[in-house]
């Protein structure tokens, strides 16, 4: 996975570069403060110019030179002037250097802050030669404190507050990370405990990151694997529940096969024994299908077919057994093809389910017609007997599993075939409906959607 694609690392870097950031400007500020209140030490400006004018007359020009560049060193830039010449080099700004005169003039000592930062003083002194002099001096600060002390503390403070800051920022990202993966781990205990009910959720302050995506995609194998559980189990209870009657007539059927007095008649029971073989393993069989089915097991792999088709070769297979009972099965389908995306197995199990249920439902003799319409960019398939139909209280229940309608008590089956194909029908993003029709008779309509390619009204 590429680093630079992943919402944790740049959720990482965000929070790293914003706590460099409060670092560097918090550091300066407060060691800015630090220095201008915290430091006992403040200049005296008198003792300073006394300093230098002492300096100036025991050692004249040189000295003064020596004791500014001490000066200097130590975050003061300060000379000496008489008769209004430094006498000694000094940077001034422009408007110090203007306003000097006046200031001298003036005759008195001067303190001013020109700007923030920025601390000027004009102190008067005078010589044992009795000549008048002036210290001109600027500081960056009102405290006597060397520059080399300044970044120490400068660096002190930043370096307290990168670990201050790296700590907090380090502690709520690993907090960040570490809950959900908690979260995670302890849903996986529960799960392998055998608590399948168990969900991660969404954890408080959780991001939308990869470990919320995690999360969700460990919920929803959880929901998967407790709905196929749930419904394995469930099959399980009603295949022991369905199997129970037809194994007991097997028993009973073999036991009275063992009591015969002749052959003739124990071959009738065994006639009668094989034909329950048979009903178990058509049960059986259907089982299974719809346990694929409803577990999503199939393997479904989807292609573009022509639905048309598909019923006109359902109906052909449907005809013998329509012909056997004197059945008319009619088809009405489109001219051209109707385009649908899916299995053409999984259809045609579901195709021969409906039209076989309208065969076996309908009298000798009567008519099943399979209509095939498209509207509105959903394709229809209708199949419509004149058989009893079904009560209207039961209509909601014909399509679960081994429910048989009241008035489906003289057919043979088992209840699965349209739940069979209403699993079919829902994986393939359909839907089925069931209704009586005028006259008598079951109308089942199956809904499915057009391909993208062939939407049309």
């Amino acid at each position: 996975m590429n680093p630079f694609k992943s919402s944790i690392y740049w959720r990482l870097l965000i929070w790293f570069c914003v706590a460099n950031l409060l670092v560097l400007f918090l550091g300066s500020f407060l060691t800015q403060r630090f220095i201008e209140y915290t430091t006992a030490v403040e200049i005296n400006w008198t003792a300073l110019a006394q300093d230098a004018n002492q300096n100036y007359e025991s050692g004249g020009a040189p000295a003064l030179a020596s004791w500014v560049a001490q000066q200097r060193h130590e975050g003061v830039d300060a000379t000496l002037y008489e008769k209004g010449q430094a006498l000694s080099p000094v940077r001034l700004p422009s408007s110090i250097q203007q306003s000097l005169p006046g200031w001298f003039d003036a005759g008195r000592d001067i303190l001013l802050q020109p700007r923030p930062g920025l601390y000027l003083s004009v102190q008067q002194v005078v010589g044992s030669d009795g000549h008048v002099r002036y210290l001109v001096a600027l500081s960056r600060t009102h405290t006597r404190l060397r520059p080399q002390t300044r970044a120490k503390i400068l660096l002190g403070v930043q370096l307290t507050l990168s670990l201050l800051f790296i700590g907090l920022v380090g502690w709520w990202v690993a907090r960040s990370v570490a809950r959900p993966v908690e979260a995670l781990r302890d849903a996986t205990r529960r799960m392998a405990a055998g608590e399948l009910s168990t969900r991660v959720g969404r954890q408080g302050g959780m991001a939308h990151d990869e470990l919320a995506q995690l999360a969700q995609d460990f919920d929803a194998m959880a929901e998967r694997i407790e709905a196929l559980v749930v419904h394995d189990r469930g099959v399980l209870q009603d295949l022991s529940h369905e199997l129970r009657s037809p194994l007991a007539r097997l028993h009973l059927i073999l036991d009275l096969a063992q009591r015969s007095r002749d052959a003739a008649e124990a071959d009738a029971y065994f006639d009668q024994a094989e034909l329950e073989i048979v009903r178990l393993d058509r049960m059986t069989g259907e089982m299974l299908a719809l346990s694929r089915l409803e577990g999503s097991i199939p393997g479904m792999s989807c292609e573009k077919l022509d639905l048309v088709e598909l019923v006109r070769g359902c109906v052909e297979q449907a005809g013998l057994e329509a012909q056997a009972r004197h059945i008319e099965l009619r088809l009405t389908s489109p001219s051209t093809p109707v385009i649908v995306s899916g299995s053409a197995s999984l259809l045609e199990r579901a195709l021969d389910n409906l039209i076989g249920n309208a065969i076996k439902f309908s009298a000798e003799g009567g008519d099943v017609e399979v209509l095939v319409h498209v509207a509105d960019g959903i394709a229809e398939i209708s199949v419509r007997d004149r058989g009893p139909g079904v009560p209207e209280v039961e209509l909601e229940s014909l399509f679960r599993p081994f429910f048989r309608g009241s008035n489906a008590v003289r057919a043979d089956g088992h209840g699965l075939g349209l739940a069979i194909v209403q699993r079919v029908v829902k994986i393939h993003g359909g839907e089925l409906r069931a209704s009586n029709r005028d006259g008598g008779g079951l109308d089942v309509r199956l809904r499915l959607p057009l391909a993208a390619a062939d939407a049309r009204v």
